[in-house]
C-alpha cells in the first residue's frame, strides 16, 4: 500500500509532518489525531523491538497498564485537579455509574498502587517495570504532527526501590539504557538537565535530537560537558556596566515607564537597574498569589523557576503563573499600583482592597541584583526612580533565589572559561527520580529491614515512540525526502522494476526478491505498473536505505544499486548486490 502525495496539506508546518504526510505514512483524522499507516507501523514496531531488547537486559519487566484510570488515585496524590482544570492536560469523563475517570496521559498513580498492593517487603525490591502504549493529552493547541499530538504511542517505565542509593543507580542504569536505544535508533541526540515539571521529583533528565524545529531550547558549554534545557538551565552572567554612585537620591523621570526609556534618556544601562514585576500564581486549591519580583534590567524572569520557588515555599502545585495586567488590577479594585515606577519594597497595603487575590506580596529578588552596590530602581512614586547605594536601604526582606532564564553567552556554571552555547531541540526521551512523592501520598509503603513501614522510592522514566519517529524524520531527510536510520527504516532495500511490462527486468527482480527474503533482508518490491521516474521518486520520498532497480542493464544480468544518504550509484550483478546488502547493512547495524 505505497500511496504518496506531491503537495503536503496546508496545516504541516514542519518538514518532517510534511514528508510523513506526503509519503503515506500518517493520515490526519482530526487535529492532533493520526492514523498510523503500513509504513510508519513498520518503523514504530523496529523502534519498539530496540526499546524492549535495551530494557529487558536491564532487567526491566513488560506490562500493560490501563488507559482508563480512576479520579480517587489522582485526587489522592494531588494531580487531578491541575490535570483537568483550566488548561489541565488530562481528558476526563464519566461513566454510567457517574465515577470520574481519566485517559492516562502518564500512570504514575495507577503503578504506584498496584505495586503497594502486591509488594509488601524490601526482599521484593527493586523492580522496574515498562509498557508501551497509546496516551493522551488534550492539548489546547496540537501541531507539529506526531510532536504534538492528543494521542499517542509512549515507552513508561517505573521503578521502586528500598532507598535513594538504589535508585539513584537504577536511575544510571536507565540512562545508560536511553543512550544505547537512541544510538540503535541512529539519532543524534544530547542528556540535558531538566526541570521535572508536573511530574515531579528531585533530579531528571531529557534526551533531545538537535533540529532548528525543536521547541525546546537547549543550552550547552563549549566543551559540551554542561548541558540544560532552558527552563532548568544555570549560568553566570557578565557583570555588565556597574553604576558608581555614591548618595542615595531621588532622580525625575517623567513617563520613563521601560527599560529603554529610562537607559536613552538617563545614559543609563539595563545593567544597573533592578526592575520590579508582578506576577498572579494560582495554586491547585484556588488560591491566587501576588508575586513581587526584582530582577536585573537586561534579563529575563523564568516562569518555571519561579512556579517551582512557589511550590517549594507554599508547599502546593501551582496551576498558573504569569504576569499582572491593567484588566487584574481594574478587577481586584487595585488602582493605584504605580507601574513602571515600582520598586522592590512596594507596600503590601496597596493590596488591602483585593477581592480573591491574598493581600500581601510574596517577594522573590532574583541573584543577578544580589551583589550590586548600587543601583537603579523605581521609588514606588509615579514618575520618579531612585538611586540607591545599597541593599540595606530597601527595607522590606528579600528572599534572594535564581528565577532568571540562562541565555546564550552566559559562563558555564561548573566552568567559567566556557561560554554557553544555545541550540534548539526536541525530546524524544525523559528520566526522572520521584523519590517518595507518590508513594507518600498514596500510602504505598514496604517493610524495611528493619521491621518498619517505608514509602517506596521511585523512579519514572519515558520515551516518546511515536514521537521519536518523527524526530528521526526532522534529523534525517534531504530536498528529495526522508533518509531513514537502517536501523528503524520501514524496509532495508526497495527493489524497483522499471519497467513492468519487460519480462526480463520482472523475472530478475522477483528472483532476487525472493533470496532477499530467504536471507532475512526487510525489503519492498515496487511492482506498479507506473512510470520509472514516479517510482524513483516514491523511493527517495519515503526514504528506504538501498534501492535496487531492475532496468536497462537487465538483459546483462545487472542491477543498478543506490545508496539513499551517500548517493553513490553502481552496477552490479547478483552475487555483488547479495554480497553489497550484506556488508552495508552488517556496517550500518553495527
Amino acid at each position: 500500500m505505497l500511496i504518496t502525495l506531491r503537495d503536503a496539506p496546508a496545516e504541516a508546518d514542519i518538514i518532517s509532518h510534511q514528508l510523513l504526510i506526503r509519503g503515506g505514512f500518517i493520515r490526519r483524522v482530526t487535529g492532533g489525531i493520526y492514523a498510523y499507516m503500513p509504513l510508519l507501523w513498520k518503523v514504530l514496531k523496529k523502534i519498539n523491538l530496540i526499546v524492549e531488547e535495551e530494557l529487558e537486559s536491564k532487567g526491566c519487566l513488560q506490562a500493560l497498564l490501563p488507559q482508563l484510570q480512576p479520579s480517587d488515585i489522582w485526587e489522592r496524590s494531588g494531580r487531578w485537579k491541575s490535570y483537568t482544570e483550566g488548561e489541565g492536560i488530562m481528558f476526563s469523563l464519566k461513566d454510567r455509574q457517574g465515577k470520574e475517570l481519566g485517559l492516562g496521559p502518564t500512570h504514575e498513580e495507577v503503578i504506584t498502587q498496584i505495586i503497594s498492593e502486591t509488594i509488601h517487603s524490601y526482599k521484593q525490591l527493586p523492580i522496574n517495570i515498562f509498557q508501551i502504549q497509546t496516551k493522551f493529552r488534550d492539548e489546547i493547541r496540537p501541531r507539529f504532527g506526531l510532536m504534538r499530538s492528543r494521542e499517542f504511542i509512549m515507552k513508561d517505565a517505573y521503578s521502586f526501590h528500598a532507598n535513594e542509593n538504589d535508585l539513584k543507580s537504577t536511575y544510571l542504569d536507565m540512562k545508560n539504557a536511553y543512550e544505547n536505544i537512541f544510538k540503535k535508533c541512529g539519532l543524534d541526540f544530547v542528556a540535558v538537565d531538566a526541570d521535572s515539571g508536573a511530574i515531579g521529583g528531585a533530579a531528571s533528565q531529557e534526551f533531545m535530537v538537535t533540529a532548528d524545529s525543536g521547541e525546546d531550547l537547549i543550552l550547552i558549554s563549549s566543551d559540551g560537558k554542561y548541558a540544560a534545557n532552558q527552563e532548568k538551565a544555570v549560568s553566570i552572567i557578565d557583570k555588565g556596566k556597574l553604576l558608581d554612585v555614591n548618595k542615595s537620591s531621588i532622580i525625575e523621570t517623567p513617563n520613563q515607564r521601560t527599560i529603554e526609556d529610562l537607559c536613552e534618556k538617563n545614559n543609563f544601562y539595563p545593567s544597573q537597574i533592578v526592575k520590579v514585576l508582578i506576577y498572579i500564581a494560582t495554586s491547585d486549591d484556588n488560591i491566587k498569589y501576588p508575586l513581587l519580583i526584582s530582577i536585573r534590567g537586561d534579563q529575563e524572569v523564568n516562569q518555571i523557576k519561579l512556579s517551582n520557588e512557589l511550590s517549594h515555599q507554599l508547599k502546593k502545585n501551582i496551576l498558573e503563573i504569569r504576569p499582572v495586567n491593567n484588566e487584574d488590577l481594574k478587577s481586584q479594585d487595585i488602582s493605584n499600583i504605580p507601574i513602571g515606577f515600582i520598586g522592590p519594597d512596594l507596600s503590601d497595603n496597596l493590596l488591602s482592597n483585593a477581592k480573591t487575590w491574598e493581600n500581601k506580596f510574596i517577594r522573590y529578588t532574583d541573584i543577578s541584583v544580589k551583589t550590586l552596590h548600587s543601583f537603579v530602581c523605581g521609588s514606588n512614586e509615579i514618575n520618579k526612580h531612585r538611586l540607591l547605594i545599597n541593599w540595606d536601604l530597601i527595607n522590606t526582606r528579600q528572599t534572594f533565589c535564581d528565577i532568571r532564564k540562562a541565555k546564550a553567552g552566559d559562563k558555564c556554571i561548573n566552568n567559567e572559561k566556557q561560554s554557553l552555547q544555545e541550540c534548539r531541540g526536541i525530546e524524544i526521551g525523559h528520566i526522572f527520580q520521584l523519590g517518595t512523592k507518590y508513594s507518600s501520598s498514596l500510602c504505598a509503603t514496604f517493610t524495611n529491614e528493619k521491621g518498619k513501614e517505608d514509602p517506596f522510592w521511585m523512579g519514572c522514566y519515558g520515551i516518546g515512540i511515536s514521537r521519536l519517529a518523527q524526530a528521526a524524520v526532522e534529523q534525517n531527510h534531504d530536498d528529495s525526502g526522508i533518509i531513514w536510520p537502517i536501523t528503524i527504516a520501514p524496509f532495508e532495500v526497495i527493489i524497483i522494476i522499471a519497467n513492468i511490462k519487460n519480462s526480463i527486468q520482472r523475472n530478475l527482480a522477483e528472483e532476487l526478491y525472493k533470496k532477499l527474503l530467504k536471507n532475512g533482508i526487510d525489503v519492498l518490491l515496487d511492482d506498479r505498473d507506473e512510470r520509472a521516474g514516479l517510482k524513483f521518486k516514491d523511493s527517495d520520498l519515503i526514504g528506504i536505505p538501498f534501492r535496487i532497480v531492475a532496468g536497462r542493464e537487465s538483459d546483462s544480468g545487472f542491477f543498478e544499486w543506490h545508496d539513499r544518504k551517500t548517493k553513490v550509484t553502481e552496477t552490479l550483478d547478483e552475487t555483488s548486490v547479495l554480497r553489497k546488502i550484506s556488508e552495508e547493512l552488517n556496517t550500518e547495524k553495527t
